[in-house]
């Protein structure tokens, strides 16, 4: 992976962005979800650990106060990514991106019996500056797979944190409460997300801060 001109700054917030070569679907099953899932885990987390391949999530607990980021939520969309997170240490974003990047890289090319590269180059980050701006970004980065016509219910999509969010899915990937304590619940966090009006008069104030990324 390229080196970056401008490094991450710990402690501060990025958009982080990518997607499969030439539109390349990545994420194809369940299977595939899940493993990639089992990365976050696995990457986020500093020093010694069992190997990657006999670590499970329910079996192995790992140090969760030592991490190189914080993942705050997530998406996977067919044939890209997008998190928000926290950098923890120094080089941790780019640490954590290319570890669960190589990882999937890997597994998939294993699976689908071929060769190279399955994201295109160096992955995008966008600084966010301000606590409105970090609210917002949670809502569009969950809102990916409705305004995309992928479903028309966001608790039947779950290639997502907009589950564990809103208390459906009680299994805790994500460090979701930077985000959540700022409602005052799950339910209220929901009607935000889904709040259709107000997310237009923000969205395309969100794509200059953001990434300017085609549905």
């Amino acid at each position: 992976m390229p080196s970056r001109t401008i490094p991450f700054v710990n402690n501060h917030f990025y958009h982080i962005f990518n997607r499969g070569v030439a539109h390349m679907p990545i994420f194809n099953t369940k299977w595939d979800h899940k493993r990639f899932t089992k990365t976050f885990f696995y990457y986020q987390i500093k020093g010694p650990k069992p190997k990657f391949s006999i670590f499970s999530p329910d079996n192995n607990k790992l140090d969760t106060n030592n991490k190189i980021v914080e993942l705050i939520c997530y998406c996977l969309m067919p044939n890209h990514f997008h998190f928000l997170l926290q950098q923890k240490v120094d080089g941790g974003i780019t640490e954590f991106v290319s570890k669960i990047s190589n990882s999937y890289t890997k597994y998939f090319n294993t699976k689908n019996e071929r060769a190279g590269p399955i994201l295109q180059g160096e992955f995008k980050s966008v600084l966010v500056e301000t606590n409105e701006q970090l609210v917002h970004l949670s809502r569009y980065i969950h809102l990916n797979p409705l305004v995309s016509y992928l479903t028309d219910n966001l608790e039947l999509y779950p290639l997502s944190s907009y589950l564990e969010y809103i208390g459906i899915n009680k299994t805790s990937v994500c460090s979701k409460d930077i985000i959540v304590k700022q409602f005052k619940s799950s339910q209220e966090y929901k009607q935000f997300v889904l709040d259709q009006e107000n997310y237009g008069k923000e969205l395309e104030r969100i794509k200059h801060q953001t990434l300017d990324l085609p549905k």
